[in-house]
């Protein structure tokens, strides 16, 4: 899933290799941590969080009936 998550962020943002992607877990979540550069911060949030709201969707259908709910969290 991080692969995929990866390939996603990087076809969003202005600086793809600044990309770093971290993945613990919480509460029984996956969680990732998006470290990226803070002129991207923007495009991944966008407006209302509706992109991030969009990654996190996508990710959690991909799962399917894995039954893994993940959080993303967006760091500069």
């Amino acid at each position: 899933m991080k692969e995929a998550l990866e390939t996603i962020v990087k076809g969003i943002v202005k600086n793809p290799d600044e990309v770093d992607i971290f993945e613990t877990e919480e509460d029984g979540n996956v969680v990732f941590e998006l470290v990226l550069n803070p002129e991207d911060v923007g495009q991944i949030i966008g407006k209302n969080g509706r992109t991030i709201k969009s990654i996190n969707i996508l990710l959690n259908s991909l799962a399917g009936a894995k039954n893994e709910k993940f959080i993303l969290k967006v760091k500069r």
